[in-house]
């Protein structure tokens, strides 16, 4: 078991999401890892959000957790620096790792309930806090 950190970043009514593909299953998940040993989980949201999407943000407040494998925080952030597509992650170039794909895009909220986004109930309440 592993707690994690999570960032949601919205703007223009679209979240980010990461693009799973993986042994032929292609799913969504909120940019986010592992916390590391002297970490907070904000401190982890901002590094895997510069890791994976490329971006600084700021950290505002944790609008869920979910237990999955540990503890799973999820944080409304924003963008303060950086270009989404531009993270240099292990994701990208340790070649090695074998875990499928991952692909930043922007999401309308509106169709967060039409695709395989996990955990559904956090794309469940941002759908409800951006009505």
């Amino acid at each position: 078991m592993r707690n994690r950190g999570s960032a949601i970043i919205i703007e223009n009514q679209k979240v980010v999401l990461i693009k799973r593909n993986r042994n032929k299953c292609v799913y969504y998940v909120f940019p986010g890892g592992g916390i590391e040993e002297g970490e907070t989980p904000e401190q982890t949201t901002q590094r895997e959000a510069f890791e994976e999407l490329g971006v600084k943000i700021n950290v505002k407040e944790c609008i869920d957790k979910v237990e999955y494998n540990g503890i799973q925080y999820f944080f409304l952030s924003e963008i303060i620096e950086g270009e989404v597509g531009s993270g240099k992650g292990e994701e990208y170039t340790d070649l090695n790792r074998d875990r499928g794909t991952y692909q930043p895009i922007w999401m309308d909220i509106k169709q967060l309930s039409l695709f395989d986004v996990r955990p559904k109930e956090v794309a469940d309440t941002i759908q409800t806090l951006c009505n």
